[in-house]
């Protein structure tokens, strides 16, 4: 099979999955967006997204051995009607799990922790508090399969509020299931997997990540909090049926797409690892992730069909954006795929 019929048969599965998705869950002004006619160029894809239910939007493309891409569309604040910029700071949510999975990677490579090991083994303190905290390994926490209930869905969460504790919420409370008999996302693994590395480096576990992620890869524009950066370059977010911006609500990492696109790079080509620990990550977690925080949507993605990074920020969400997303970043790697087939 040659490379024009791989990129045929890529473009023509994704088809199938997202018009699935459509047909099952989208409201139809989103689904005949999907089927109108994909714009010829990035730009203009984005142009025409923004005119969706969406403030603004950016996207980074890196085409190995080309120059990378930037887009962007709509507003980098509303209000104040700036235009949205393709170098902005971004909250990525969930996808700062990435680099979190890789930091517990290279601390278990360097011994300092052992995915083998259990939740009670590091945090004594929570035997009884969370239950089968003996049995749940760090490796079942990184890959979501430890049954710890998931703190942002319990009562008393806010994602409007910042929590001084989230965890008490998730305390206390049955396990979703057994211990690696099934999966199930839980940011309270990755807020455990936090203090564990904290407790075990003696510091703040950003720092270990600045030390063996950042600084080698050269990724001086990701930070932890919104407080590190200046707040004129950070995007606005929004959540649709209301005029507030959420940008000042400090929800975790911020980067700029082009960061968060090297950081995706050097995680699926290997460069982020040693031999041992590419293995061991290998074995432990994605190479891609989405990301989901109070106005901001975020994806970032290796696609090895077209050896390119793609990261996608949209800075509102509420209602139907989720699947929005989606159809944008569908369309994004529609006319990267068709580049492909026409060179």
């Amino acid at each position: 099979m040659d490379k024009k019929q791989k990129l045929l048969i890529m473009r023509m599965a994704a088809a199938v999955v997202t018009i699935g998705s459509i047909y099952l869950f989208a409201p139809w002004k989103f689904a005949l967006y999907y089927l109108t006619p994909t714009p010829k160029s990035v730009q203009a894809l984005v142009e025409e997204a923004a005119k969706q239910d969406i403030a603004g939007v950016i996207v980074y493309i890196d085409k190995k051995g080309k120059p990378a891409e930037f887009y962007a569309s709509g507003w980098h604040n509303r209000q104040e009607q700036i235009p949205a910029r393709a170098d902005a700071f971004f909250k990525i949510a969930s996808i700062a799990k990435l680099y979190d999975a890789a930091a517990v990677t290279k601390m278990h490579v360097e011994g300092r922790l052992s995915l083998d090991k259990t939740l009670a083994d590091y945090l004594p303190e929570l035997i009884g508090r969370i239950e089968n905290a003996e049995q749940i390994t760090l490796r079942m926490m990184v890959q979501h399969q430890s049954g710890i209930p998931n703190f942002t869905d319990q009562a008393g969460f806010d994602w409007s509020k910042s929590i001084k504790e989230p965890l008490v919420l998730a305390l206390d409370k049955p396990a979703v299931f057994a211990p690696g008999s099934d999966y199930s996302y839980s940011n309270t693994n990755y807020l455990l997997l936090s203090r564990i590395m904290a407790k075990q480096l003696g510091y703040d576990h950003g720092q270990y990540i600045k030390e063996k992620i950042l600084h080698p890869l050269g990724l001086s524009n990701t930070f932890f909090s919104v407080n590190d950066v200046d707040m004129d370059l950070l995007m606005s977010g929004y959540y649709v049926g209301y005029q507030e911006d959420l940008k000042t609500l400090d929800q975790g990492y911020v980067a700029t797409a082009q960061d968060v696109g090297n950081f995706v790079r050097a995680l699926n080509d290997g460069s982020l690892f040693t031999k041992q620990e590419a293995e061991v990550y290998r074995s432990l977690y994605e190479y891609g992730h989405t990301g989901w925080v109070l106005g901001y949507l975020s994806i970032a993605r290796y696609h090895a069909d077209i050896d390119a990074v793609v990261v996608q920020f949209v800075n509102t969400n509420g209602s139907d954006t989720v699947i929005l997303n989606n159809i944008i970043y569908s369309k994004v790697l529609d006319i990267l795929r068709e580049r492909e087939l026409t060179q």
